[in-house]
């Protein structure tokens, strides 16, 4: 359910986002008749039993998948060990680049895959593994199993991990309304304004499509916070890769509270959404 609501909350489509998602919603073949340009951001969320040319595109004449079709959308993969491992390892190559390229004996085409990649898991098969309410059934070797079928590498391309737990009766029965997506909307349209402004030279819309240079020039950090980021990436054993997205996200974090410098909170909540591999998958 949370999953399907990012939509409600993502910023504004510009004139020129909305007009690269049509083009690939035309080529694709699945572009209305009566919409002659897609104003919402795509969300998509295939089953469990695609096969990895559905999900990156190909076919004799090839189309874009499932990941062209989520350009500056949302993907979603529910029950993510479900799905074929193989399928799943494909992501790694368009997570990164944000563009797919299919070969054919014909030729060969690319097709842009900016998405916003979201998950839901559980951590086992009965789904109570290091759960403080029920007591888990599965052995340890099936709990292996389950959770051996996400690679490190697709989990080190996940900027955000977040463990979800059971929600209480007394907060369902809780009458006090939370925050509107209207609400929340309006504060990340205002983030992306500030985005937008500081990269207008560098051809990016937001701070997902920083690289590692533009990293070093827009996302500086203080004393206090590298010594903090420090510690993280020694004590986690965190990559190249994972100290580049949470700087990335850090970057996110402040522009949300409209700071104009990585604050070493910034970077303290952004490790925390780095950690929960650590819980589950130790090795």
């Amino acid at each position: 359910m949370l999953a399907r609501r990012i939509p409600s909350i993502l910023p504004d489509l510009s004139f020129e986002e909305a007009l690269e998602i049509t083009k690939i919603h035309s080529i694709a073949g699945i572009l209305k008749e009566n919409v002659p340009i897609i104003t919402t951001r795509p969300f998509r969320a295939p089953h469990h039993t695609i096969s990895a040319t559905s999900l990156v595109g190909g076919g004799k004449i090839p189309k874009p998948g499932e990941i062209s079709l989520a350009h500056y959308g949302v993907l979603f993969l529910d029950e993510l060990p479900e799905f074929n491992q193989h399928t799943l390892e494909v992501l790694r190559g368009p997570l990164e680049d944000g563009v797919v390229t299919i070969s054919r004996v014909n030729g060969s085409f690319t097709y842009p895959c900016e998405f916003m990649f979201v998950a839901s898991m559980n951590p086992c098969p009965c789904g109570y593994y290091g759960s403080s309410d029920k007591e888990c059934s599965c052995n340890p070797e099936a709990i292996t199993k389950y959770m051996g079928k996400i690679s490190g590498p697709l989990l080190d391309r996940i900027d955000i991990q977040i463990e979800v737990s059971p929600v209480k009766y007394e907060k369902l029965g809780n009458d006090e309304m939370p925050e509107s997506s209207a609400e929340i909307k309006k504060r990340v349209n205002e983030a992306r304004i500030i985005q937008r402004k500081r990269y207008e030279k560098e051809n990016i819309y937001s701070n997902s499509s920083l690289t590692p240079k533009l990293i070093t020039k827009y996302c500086t950090l203080d004393k206090e916070s590298k010594e903090l980021l420090k510690n993280a990436f020694e004590k986690l054993g965190l990559s190249a890769r994972a100290y580049g997205r949470i700087l990335k996200v850090a970057r996110t974090i402040a522009d949300l509270e409209k700071s104009e410098n990585i604050q070493k909170s910034h970077i303290a909540e952004a490790i925390q959404y780095r950690s929960l591999d650590k819980k589950y998958w130790k090795n």
